[in-house]
């Protein structure tokens, strides 16, 4: 499509070298767009490895930031009016806030005064109780206040946004539920260059299925209790006795809570915890596997669910926000009933019986190419610009 050459700066508070959905997410399309011509710079608060990441990518700001204990992939900015001087002043065509705290906020702020049309993504789940209670402050009293006015926040920040996008039907209308209206659904994109069916797992396979196992069920993503993993944990206990072993790629503040649980229901055998992967071996994993188990209600998403369809894979998942749209029973997986782990062990055991006869996935995973995502972006991007002249 043609369009004027934009500036865009995209705030957050998460990236590299911790990665998540986020920071996927936000790459993915930042490559996009400069491939058509224009100008992405993230602008980030630093950690450590920031700053060396940051000259290996193009278009990365840092400022000065602390990395928040209790959610180690986050930090805080310390000083983020430093941005400006580090981007010489220069105004954006726009602004897109990917996250809603400290760099999202100035972000916000910064937009307003030099009027400049500001876009919002609703990435996470961040307003959920859970959440706050593993990764805010510890004291009771602060989680009751964080939780209280969480939404009453989330409300505030993103009604101040032009539009904000909300990254599947289902997150949009929880949003529209909490009176945020100015929204629209551009989904995150997966990277079918990197996962696609042609990847050789074989290696990874023949690694994991030692000592009589058959087959592999793969969860990729944080190891946290937001996740829900004792629903996976619990799956295993029923499905114990039938040679499949689960593979679970990651890390989180809950590893060692975890693999404590796997360890007292004698489940050790089964369980394997590989922690962080680089990522030029994760495709190996999804390819490895016969199914990818995603247990989380917590998902405005899913993206890790369509790296796993784009390598052929089935999803068993829980019928729950985005993944109740995006798995169809019968074709691209099986949904189970939530934090229902005998009903997750019958649809795991299900698709295992019936591999052949998933045949959508692929199929599926191409609707959220990063190029049809950059197309429906651009469009947000241009119908902004047009308001404004």
């Amino acid at each position: 499509m043609a369009m004027q050459k934009l500036r865009i700066y995209f705030y957050t508070d998460t990236f590299l070298p911790a990665v998540d959905g986020v920071v996927t997410s936000m790459l993915n399309i930042k490559k996009e767009l400069e491939a058509r011509g224009n100008d992405v710079y993230i602008i980030t608060p630093s950690s450590p490895g920031s700053k060396a990441i940051a000259e290996m990518h193009n278009h990365v700001i840092t400022v000065p930031g602390i990395r928040f204990k209790r959610y180690p992939q986050y930090s805080l900015a310390l000083l983020p009016f430093i941005a400006p001087l580090k981007l010489n002043l220069e105004i954006p065509d726009i602004t897109h806030l990917h996250t809603p705290f400290f760099m999202g906020f100035y972000g916000l702020l910064y937009a307003k005064l030099n009027r400049v049309p500001v876009v919002g993504t609703f990435h996470t789940l961040f307003t959920s109780a859970d959440v706050i209670k593993e990764y805010a402050i510890s004291t009771k009293a602060t989680q009751g206040i964080l939780i209280k006015y969480a939404w009453p926040y989330a409300r505030y920040f993103y009604n101040k946004c032009n539009i904000v996008i909300a990254p599947s039907a289902a997150t949009e209308r929880l949003l529209q539920a909490q009176h945020i209206t100015n929204t629209i659904v551009v989904p995150n994109s997966v990277d079918l260059e990197r996962f696609n069916s042609k990847v050789d797992g074989s290696a990874v396979r023949k690694r994991i299925l030692r000592e009589g196992f058959k087959s592999i069920v793969l969860y990729v993503g944080r190891i946290s209790k937001e996740k829900n993993i004792e629903t996976m944990i619990e799956a295993g206990r029923v499905l114990k006795g039938k040679k499949i072993k689960f593979v679970l790629v990651g890390t989180g503040p809950a590893m060692s809570f975890y693999k404590n649980m796997v360890d007292s229901k004698g489940l050790g055998n089964m369980f394997e915890f590989e922690g962080f992967v680089n990522d030029s071996e994760l495709p190996k994993y999804y390819a490895a596997s016969d199914l990818f188990c995603i247990p989380s209600t917590f998902e405005t998403q899913g993206i890790v669910s369509l790296e796993a369809m784009a390598c052929n894979k089935p999803v068993v998942g829980a019928d729950y926000l985005a993944l109740k749209d995006l798995i169809l029973n019968g074709k691209n997986g099986e949904k189970f009933h939530p934090l229902n782990g005998e009903d997750c062990a019958k649809k795991i055991e299900r698709v295992l019986n019936n591999l052949d006869s998933y045949k959508t996935m692929i199929e599926t995973a191409k609707e959220y190419s990063i190029n049809k995502i950059a197309d429906r972006l651009l469009n947000v991007y241009s119908s902004l610009l047009n308001d404004k002249a």
